[in-house]
């Protein structure tokens, strides 16, 4: 990627991710106060209702990731971000004004299919790339995905003091003000050459699987990041509830520690991978990063102080270049014509990893963590984690070499 006019694209791209992942964190703040300032309800009601919202936002994401993701195969790149930055900016505008449940309701279900325009940033950056340096850009959209993580919940706190629809009015300004920067800046990447018709039996998470998995050795990856996806969300799923149980820290305490985790990831997706990759190859990348999280998880799991657990927090987000590393192998075997329908998939992959882990990882904490629980070990979470990286580990090691060749040293 060289010139003014790409970096412009880039950064356009790149702030669409972090207003993405800045969504839920953002508001999260202040969600407790608007269900109760909306229904009237106590917090155990509302942290029900967050419940359903949350849900709904992950839900759509899965369902919608393709479908996304194969319209910007079909009509590009440009008109797809630009549209769900407008849509959004209006459904932002819409839940800072709602007076009822429902309404909210229905406008987490419009956000988390806009926020599904995640797949098309990311085809948008394979578009740009070569076959070389694609893993390395892609490192670029989970460090735009750490800076979102970190700032989202942050600014939520600090807007909250204007009251709880003052974050909701902040994110719509932030998706119209980068609407209309990427109506100046973002051209379209998808030329006649490899623009696919839109077919609906491939734009769902099923459709998609079946067209996607037939590509030589990509199955076993797509179960393999599945995996990856549900064992790494243990962190968003329980970190606040162990890390309270475990060490006594406080909320701050523990905003301060996600604070960490996502710097560690901005630095380690955006600049350390970029060495990395070159340095010892794709396949390998993804052999590390898993390691590392196998050790990391261990460790957390077992350690009672928290210093110590904290200072492993970088090392584990430094694990996380097992996914841009993955995504790389698997965006070379796709087709120019396949870029959105693959990073729809993964979309869609990561969302039902979205859904699941919390609904795994909170029960095994409250099994081991409970009063009267059979075994005390708040980090049980953790093990399972560790266990589920190392049966990703091991379908990797043994299917990696079906994948398309890639030119690297094994």
């Amino acid at each position: 990627m060289s010139g003014k006019s790409t970096r412009l694209q880039v950064i356009f791209v790149l702030i669409t991710l972090v207003i993405d992942a800045m969504g839920i964190g953002l508001i999260m703040p202040v969600m407790p106060d608007l269900i109760r300032e909306i229904e009237g309800a106590t917090l155990a009601d509302a942290a029900i209702w967050g419940g359903y919202l949350s849900f709904s936002f992950a839900i759509m994401q899965f369902l919608f990731g393709p479908t996304v993701g194969s319209l910007s195969d079909r009509y590009g790149r440009r008109p797809v971000l630009l549209i769900s930055l407008f849509i959004m900016a209006v459904d932002y505008a819409v839940m800072a004004l709602a007076d009822t449940m429902w309404l909210l309701l229905l406008g987490r279900i419009v956000g988390g299919i806009t926020a599904a325009t995640h797949s098309t940033a990311a085809a948008f950056i394979a578009d740009i790339s070569s076959d070389e340096e694609r893993s390395q850009n892609f490192g670029l959209v989970s460090a735009a995905f750490g800076v979102g993580f970190v700032l989202g919940p942050v600014i939520g706190g600090l807007l909250a003091s204007f009251g709880p629809r003052a974050p909701f009015i902040a994110a719509a300004i932030l998706a119209a003000s980068n609407f209309v920067f990427g109506y100046f800046v973002f051209p379209e990447t998808v030329t006649d050459k490899i623009r696919r018709p839109f077919d609906w039996k491939r734009a769902n998470p099923f459709g998609a699987l079946m067209n996607i998995g037939r590509l030589p050795g990509i199955k076993p990856l797509l179960v393999v990041y599945f995996l990856y996806q549900v064992a790494f969300y243990v962190y968003p799923a329980i970190w606040s509830y162990f890390t309270q149980e475990r060490f006594g820290w406080s909320p701050a305490m523990v905003g301060w520690s996600l604070a960490v985790f996502g710097i560690s990831m901005a630095i380690s997706q955006g600049l350390l991978i970029r060495k990395i990759i070159p340095w010892i190859g794709e396949r390998k990348t993804v052999i590390l990063g898993f390691a590392l999280d196998i050790v990391v998880f261990f460790f957390t799991a077992i350690l009672t102080n928290g210093w110590i657990v904290l200072g492993l927090t970088p090392l584990s987000a430094l694990g996380g270049m097992a996914t841009p590393a993955m995504q790389g192998l698997m965006s070379r075997a796709a087709g120019a014509d396949q870029q959105g329908e693959l990073q729809g998939l993964l979309t869609s992959i990561g969302a039902l990893g979205m859904i699941l882990s919390p609904l795994i990882m909170t029960r095994t904490f409250a099994m081991f963590s409970e009063d009267g629980a059979a075994y005390y070990l708040p980090g049980a979470p953790f093990l399972l984690s560790m266990v589920l990286m190392a049966l990703g580990l091991g379908i990797y090691l043994l299917g990696w070499r079906k994948l398309i060749p890639a030119g690297e040293k094994i």
